[in-house]
């Protein structure tokens, strides 16, 4: 049975300006000097630099009603010519989001690709036409670490389906063979096993050697878990012989594509967006000049956009004309004040966090830092969550102990036994120190280390140590365990 019937909702809209802000503020320095160089590009009438002789001769402050709606008074009439159908364009677009809204990666320098790389050394090889393509098929299936991470099988299946090339797992194979000759020494292989024994092979003879590739051929799991006990009775050689084996393997590389220095994609260098220098005992915070960019609106097309408004030529031709030009006025204004905007924010956002964690950031001790959340940055500076971690997620900051990501300085609280509020970073980087300081030959299990933070006060259960370990990168006690 259909209804009809009234709902009033109430709804929050954010402005074509706020819009703006926000997309802003999340980008890192390096990402907002391409923001600001396709604008710079894309309207010729926002250009760089101080115009200290323009007196502001444009505004657009009464073009647009509280609303964000097309203001009847304004200078040029656009009542008369501008219908619903004729709202600008760039207007439409603030309020959308479009495919690379989000894209904030940064272009990459030019060179040779790792498979390009390999490609060429494959052309020192005498193969024909078919083989050749097989060849570079196979070297198309190598990762950036170098591996190949598909079977056989399914390599001959897409060799037929998408090449037309229709061969056996056995010529495949042999090709397969022929590319793991290339350099990197373990390049091609399926396994972590075999790009060990790739590289192993190639290695000059000797006792240490040839004990290493009998190790990995015929006792690699006990080997991965440092079940050495169990290795020494296997193959019957003392610890001595045990540690020159294990010695030989701990030379390899187990990603040899990362190795390649023409392999660029994983190459990213980092722009601190601020600096925190201490003078005398007090911190001093600065902006990266490169995200306090001048601009201003262009003087001719303000003039242009004057001289329509006092003169009688009204027709519409260059009422045309000013649209275009009005338009790209508003959206330089609009654009200069969002990068105003963005810049207060960044320092508001960035000095709270600096003043919160005022004794981290003079000391440099780690086990200083407060619990803190977004919430109590937003709070302190009476922003929202979000604009916080817009703030917090992309940006870094310069410090007299390295650079570092914002966010990092952000944890939660736990209760120690005195019933005081500790940082989880804190009680990590002491979990980070007492494993550090143990011995290798007996490292502390989870269980043992819960034990030892509850004699620092830190009354952490062992399942709360195994997740703080995992989220250091630090293995677990067996795989901790080394040979001295």
């Amino acid at each position: 049975m259909l209804k009809q019937g009234f709902q009033q909702k109430l709804q929050q809209k954010l402005s074509p300006l706020q819009i703006q802000l926000m997309k802003l503020i999340q980008l890192p320095t390096q990402a907002f000097e391409q923001k600001l160089s396709q604008e710079i590009d894309e309207n010729p009438a926002l250009e760089r630099g101080k115009d200290n002789d323009v007196n502001d001769e444009y505004s657009n402050e009464d073009t647009y009603d509280e609303n964000g709606n097309e203001s009847i008074e304004t200078e040029i009439n656009v009542d008369e010519y501008l219908s619903d159908d004729e709202i600008p364009s760039y207007r439409l677009q603030s309020n959308n989001y479009s495919a690379d809204d989000e894209d904030t990666r940064i272009p990459y320098s030019g060179g040779v690709s790792f498979n390009q790389h390999l490609i060429r050394q494959l052309n020192t090889f005498r193969l024909d036409e078919q083989e050749a393509q097989i060849a570079e098929f196979i070297v198309g299936c190598i990762d950036d670490n170098g591996y190949i991470r598909r079977d056989i099988e399914d390599i001959v299946d897409d060799l037929a389906f998408a090449e037309n090339i229709f061969t056996s797992k056995e010529d495949v194979q042999k090709i397969l063979e022929l590319v793991q000759q290339l350099d990197p020494p373990g390049v091609g292989a399926q396994s972590l096993k075999e790009c060990l024994l790739l590289q192993l092979y190639r290695k000059k003879e000797s006792k240490e050697r040839g004990m290493a590739i009998a190790i990995l051929e015929n006792s690699f799991d006990f080997f991965v878990k440092k079940h050495y006990e169990k290795i020494i009775q296997k193959f019957d050689i003392d610890i001595e012989e045990l540690k020159l084996a294990i010695g030989e393997i701990e030379k390899l590389n187990p990603k040899p594509g990362s190795s390649f220095s023409g392999n660029l994609t994983g190459i990213e260098q980092i722009v601190p967006d601020f600096t925190i220098k201490i003078n005398d005992g007090v911190l001093e915070l600065s902006l990266n000049a490169r995200n306090a960019p001048d601009l201003h609106v262009s003087r001719e097309y303000s003039n242009m956009l004057k001289g329509y408004a006092e003169s009688k030529d009204k027709s519409k031709t260059p009422k045309d004309a000013i649209l275009f030009i009005k338009q790209k006025l508003d959206a330089a204004k609009w654009f200069i004040d969002a990068i105003k905007q963005r810049q207060q924010t960044l320092m508001l956002t960035m000095n709270a966090i600096m003043h919160y964690q005022e004794e981290y950031f003079l000391t440099g001790d780690e086990t200083k830092l407060k619990p803190m959340v977004l919430k109590d940055i937003a709070n302190k500076i009476n922003m929202d969550v979000s604009t916080i971690s817009r703030v917090a997620n992309s940006k870094y900051v310069d410090t007299p102990y390295g650079t570092k990501l914002i966010k990092v300085f952000f944890s939660e609280s736990m209760k120690n036994e005195k019933g005081e509020d500790v940082s989880t970073r804190e009680i990590k980087k002491i979990l980070e120190t007492v494993i550090e300081k143990e011995d290798k030959k007996k490292p502390y299990t989870d269980d043992k280390l819960s034990a030892l933070l509850k004699e620092k006060g830190y009354l952490i259960a062992r399942r709360t140590v195994a997740k703080y370990r995992e989220q250091l990168d630090i293995p677990v006690a067996r795989l901790r365990k080394i040979l001295l």
